[in-house]
């Protein structure tokens, strides 16, 4: 059999033949992870499913208060209003002026038992009547008093309490107003009405209380709560990153966000088994997310968004049970509110995820 032999003149065309299969190859390869100059790819927004359908991405779900947020309260007196009846509450001053008896005339103040005293009838309860139900009570209890037992009611001061607040506030240019502080009791302490617990609340529920309350006091008076300034809105982010900690956040984030606003990633962190923790219920949710499919910008790429209170957990080697996640957790850190006893649970976020549990 004869053997195959190349002359000096083909040896470099057969080369020159193979390196440019070689390099087909590669530019191919290439081709097919990375994103061309100048073409756009349409990247989708995801997050727990327990949370996709809640919110649009662009904003906080809702917020609710954590101790150490400021609350302003702002309080609005409406005594123009106008009411259908008139009723005697606690604190009121009443006279009642005899037209034949001027002897017996009293100016007395509402007690907090609702009540008030008068000569020789001694205690009556006044509070919630209208002026026309007292006068028709008083008249009744003095016909067997008096020949003539005609009299009539003045309350010439009924907003003793609008003055104590007025004087108990600070007056600022939009009227009158309260800044409270959040105590780490959960509780925040305001005008007239003491400590209300607003821990985990969101400010429409604590401004309903609020209101319900003031209106058992004073139904001129009505007040609106605004957040003042926040300490709640955070996720720690901890693992392989250069500066590993909490962080504030006024909306939500990407998970890559996250990472640059922890420094980036050191040597050994495994992008491609990142883990966010989110409580749900009393559930402590783990889900994996491969940034590095993320950062390839392929069309089924997508940008994992975070909420306050979520942990990015970046590690160094590849973490396949949740309970393993929550030990290196423990380890790493206490998070406030975030107790050992919930259970865990470890979901994938992507396809070529494979966990045991």
């Amino acid at each position: 059999m004869e053997k195959f032999r190349l002359s000096n003149f083909e040896r470099p065309f057969l080369l020159l033949y193979f390196l440019i299969i070689v390099l087909s190859a590669i530019l191919f390869a290439g081709c097919s992870s990375t994103m061309p100059v100048g073409k756009e790819v349409a990247m989708e927004r995801t997050s727990f499913s327990f949370n996709q359908n809640d919110h649009p991405y662009d904003i906080f779900p809702e917020y609710r208060i954590v101790p150490g947020d400021i609350l302003d309260v702002l309080f609005q007196i409406r005594t123009w209003t106008q009411k259908e009846q008139f009723k005697i509450a606690i604190d009121y001053t009443i006279d009642v002026k005899f037209i034949y008896a001027h002897e017996l005339n009293e100016s007395q103040r509402v007690r907090p038992d609702g009540k008030i005293t008068l000569p020789y009838i001694g205690d009556v309860f006044v509070l919630g009547m209208t002026v026309d139900e007292l006068t028709k009570e008083l008249q009744n209890k003095y016909k067997d008093i008096l020949n003539i037992p005609e009299l009539y009611i003045e309350i010439p001061e009924f907003r003793s309490i609008i003055k104590e607040l007025k004087a108990d506030l600070h007056t600022a240019p939009r009227g009158l107003s309260r800044l409270t502080t959040v105590r780490p009791d959960g509780y925040a302490t305001f005008p007239s009405i003491g400590d209300v617990f607003v821990a985990g609340k969101t400010i429409p529920e604590v401004s309903k209380i609020l209101n319900e309350g003031y209106q058992q006091r004073l139904p001129d008076l009505h007040c609106d709560l605004f957040l003042e300034k926040h300490s709640g809105s955070s996720i720690y982010v901890v693992g392989q990153v250069a500066k590993p900690g909490s962080f504030e956040i006024s909306r939500p984030i990407t998970i890559m966000e996250a990472l640059s606003l922890a420094g980036g990633k050191i040597p050994g962190a495994k992008l491609n088994s990142i883990f966010v923790i989110r409580r749900h219920d009393k559930t402590m949710v783990a889900t994996r997310v491969n940034l590095e499919n993320t950062l390839a910008f392929t069309n089924n790429s997508k940008f994992f968004f975070l909420q306050p209170n979520d942990i990015v957990y970046v590690p160094q080697t590849w973490i396949s049970q949740a309970a393993e996640v929550a030990r290196n957790i423990a380890d790493m850190i206490f998070f406030r509110g975030w107790g050992l006893g919930f259970s865990w649970e470890l979901h994938n976020a992507g396809p070529d995820d494979n966990v045991s549990f």
